[in-house]
């Protein structure tokens, strides 16, 4: 049986705190194949590591990410993606969820000038516009769609974009749709999968990869 990838969702978010450094090497101390994180632009277009578009629920400050310059967020424990880049040195892949148009370019010049392998991240988001932006200006780098509703139009526009993957909310799958992700070509990460019912479920579906706050339980 194909082995079936642990991804860890914002880091190992189950263990320690979400998107921050201790998150990752949480993760990685479990041996994870992937890590989840979430990135938007600071005000000096730098790509940060958070997944609100405010800074209220994860630090002590309050106020929009975009407000703060990569310095100020830094005093607020929120990591650079260069700074998970350094951490991770290859050791997993990284998949990247974009959560703003605007963080396109910034996340992209960062990869091109990096160290960090290309071949190991993968560029997720809701945000469509900002997939196919990723593509019209990188035809190589990997692409995941993610979806909460639809998988038929997620299928069509993976495929338009040619996309390497589908991140359905685990909860659209059945063994049926699994199936037909799959014979079109696509790998499929269903998220959040933390219950071990679920788990199993996912695994019996023969899923590629799940995305879950305690990775250990894959």
């Amino acid at each position: 049986m194909t082995k079936i990838l642990k991804i860890g969702h914002r880091g190992a978010k189950g263990y320690a705190p979400e998107n921050t450094l201790a998150s990752f090497e949480k993760a990685l101390e479990l041996g994870v194949d992937m890590i989840e994180l979430d990135v938007q632009n600071s005000k000096d277009f730098i790509p940060m590591v958070i997944h609100d578009k405010t800074i209220d629920r994860t630090t002590t400050g309050i106020g929009l990410v975009n407000d703060f310059s990569a310095m100020d967020l830094h005093k607020f424990g929120i990591p650079s993606l260069e700074e998970a880049f350094q951490l991770v040195k290859n050791k997993c892949r990284i998949n990247i969820e974009i959560k703003e148009f605007e963080a396109v370019k910034s996340v992209l010049d960062l990869i091109n000038s990096h160290t960090f392998s290309k071949d190991n991240i993968l560029i997720s988001s809701f945000d469509w516009n900002a997939l196919q932006e990723i593509r019209f200006h990188d035809e190589t780098i990997s692409i995941g769609v993610l979806t909460e509703t639809n998988l038929e139009i997620a299928i069509a526009f993976a495929k338009f974009i040619k996309a390497k993957s589908i991140h359905p909310n685990f909860q659209l799958l059945t063994k049926e749709t699994t199936l037909k992700i799959k014979e079109k070509g696509f790998q499929v990460f269903p998220w959040t999968v933390n219950e071990m019912e679920d788990i199993l479920m996912m695994k019996s579906f023969l899923v590629d990869g799940i995305i879950s706050d305690f990775p250990d339980r894959i």
